[in-house]
């Protein structure tokens, strides 16, 4: 079942079971998607996006949730903190499982050598084959600093 047929399923499912904050959060993710597929429409790419595409809007969404929860947490709104970490979870349950520290500096070095990249100036090759190949399992900011790393060292 792809991933796009998953969240539907799951969308009814939570209906059926009337679990309001999912149900919303769900709907929240084909709005997003829907979004997307109507600008790849408009590109000529009438299939829709990809699944590539659909991980990057759900870790757009989980950021987004997560930095709304430290703010409200942050403003003394602790019920408004728990439901955006509620939406959070739900977000997350699609992302496949993300790569811990040690694999992503593994990655990083791979793709420099790879590359035969050789100073910063080759940094956004780099982001790029990292984004292409680890989209929804990689931190890109913490990829970015080991990536950065690697670089100035070789300079």
């Amino acid at each position: 079942m792809s991933l796009r047929d998953r969240i539907l399923e799951d969308l009814k499912d939570a209906m059926r079971a009337k679990d309001d904050t999912r149900v919303s959060t769900l709907r929240l993710i084909q709005a997003a998607i829907k979004d997307r597929d109507i600008a790849a429409r408009a590109e000529d790419r009438c299939e829709g996006c990809c699944v590539n595409e659909i991980q990057a809007i759900l870790q757009k969404l989980l950021k987004q949730r997560e930095e709304s929860a430290e703010t409200y947490e942050k403003a003394g709104r602790l019920d408004l903190a728990e439901r955006e970490r509620a939406e959070a979870e739900i977000v997350r349950s699609y992302l496949p499982e993300p790569m811990k520290p040690g694999e992503i500096a593994d990655a990083a070095k791979s793709v420099v050598s790879e590359l035969d990249a050789d100073g910063l100036k080759d940094m956004g090759r780099c982001m790029a084959t990292l984004k292409e190949r680890y989209t929804g399992r990689m931190d890109f900011a913490k990829a970015g600093q080991e990536v950065k790393t690697l670089l100035q060292g070789q300079a």
